[in-house]
């Protein structure tokens, strides 16, 4: 099981102009965050199972930018039906990466399906999404990088990671408005 956290770091430690990075709730933005302040990246808290609809919109209307999502399994199971909505409406420069620590970690650690039966990479293949593959070492970082710069997607990675609280490292701000015009002011509008 890799450590999310440097590996997020390690992952956008030297991220090219054209990559935006959107996270999901709550630890996913706490990662993202972690990896310094860009206004490139947008987070998201509190809405869970919005990421994915969101990603894809952002990838469809900036085809000239690489998009990356970090997301949980947790947002990642609320939004199912996007998955299928990806591999419907391909857009080739958008990445998943789902950070599968197989439990709700901020609400106490419960597990999700992912630590059952579930396998979030048969799902994405199954809806369609042929660039599908599940990581559980850090072996595969070349493998990752290539996926999110050079392939075409859409694309989705599944990292299986420690199930492990982490401190908060938040947003440039919780405002909305505020991080939501920040981050257009890096698109081509």
């Amino acid at each position: 099981m890799i450590d999310r956290r440097p590996f997020v770091q390690k992952i956008l430690k030297d991220r090219k102009d054209n990559l935006r990075v959107v996270s999901g709730i709550g630890t996913s933005t706490w990662d993202l965050m972690s990896a310094g302040d860009n206004k490139g990246n947008f987070g998201f808290i509190g809405a869970m199972g919005q990421s994915i609809p969101f990603a894809l919109g952002l990838a469809k209307a900036q085809p000239d930018m690489r998009v990356l999502l970090f997301t949980g399994d947790g947002d990642t199971l609320m939004s199912l039906g996007s998955i299928a909505t990806i591999a419907n409406h391909p857009v080739s420069n958008l990445t998943i990466v789902v950070l599968d620590n197989e439990s709700y970690v901020e609400t106490g650690s419960q597990p999700t399906a992912t630590a059952g039966k579930t396998d979030l990479q048969l799902i994405a293949e199954g809806s369609g999404i042929s660039n599908s593959y599940t990581v559980t070492s850090e072996e595969d970082y070349e493998k990752i990088m290539n996926t999110i710069y050079k392939e075409e997607g859409p694309s989705l990675i599944v990292i299986k990671c420690q199930a492990k609280a982490t401190p908060l490292v938040f947003p440039h701000s919780f405002d909305g408005s505020v991080s939501m015009n920040r981050f257009k002011e890096t698109m081509k509008i």
